[in-house]
């Protein structure tokens, strides 16, 4: 087996305030076996350890929908799957694999009608302020921290 590494992404998706900021040691590698995830709470802010297939990774632990804990939901190959409204996220570049179940707009704008999981029963369209609200959710792309690994140590950077 290899060693454990970082997993590259998208410099346009990493986390706001963690441009040059210092990397502080969150967690050892033992606490991170593959196919494993675990939270690292900040202050108010809520970190996701994630140990894919595809390597280490530090993004938000919410879900870029409307918030919901990605430590409550699954890891399937280097796919988050989050506990609320059935949306799946790419580790590799920060995409939706699953539209949320409540639609809405993707990060780029277009929109996406509401849908059912299979075997579950289909629930009434909202109206109102209720579905506009929904017409209007733009669901973004996962964000990431800049995260090293030191010897046994992981270590990601946080913002100030």
């Amino acid at each position: 087996m290899t060693s454990p590494h970082p997993l590259a992404f998208p410099p346009a998706l990493q986390a706001p305030g963690t441009d040059g900021a210092p990397f502080e040691a969150v967690a050892s590698l033992a606490d991170l076996p593959l196919g494993s995830m675990l939270r690292i709470t900040r202050g108010d802010l809520d970190v996701l350890l994630v140990h894919s297939d595809t390597g280490i990774a530090a993004v938000d632990d919410r879900c870029p929908h409307m918030s919901a804990p990605f430590s409550a939901g699954r890891l399937e190959g280097c796919v988050l799957h989050c506990p609320l409204h059935s949306g799946a996220f790419d580790l590799r570049d920060g995409e939706v694999v699953v539209f949320p179940t409540t639609g809405g707009l993707t990060a780029d704008g277009r929109y996406r009608p509401t849908w059912t999981p299979e075997g579950s029963e289909a629930k009434p369209p909202p109206v109102g302020s209720k579905a506009e609200a929904r017409a209007l959710t733009r669901v973004r792309r996962l964000r990431y921290y800049p995260l090293r690994i030191r010897g046994e140590v992981i270590e990601i950077a946080l913002p100030a």
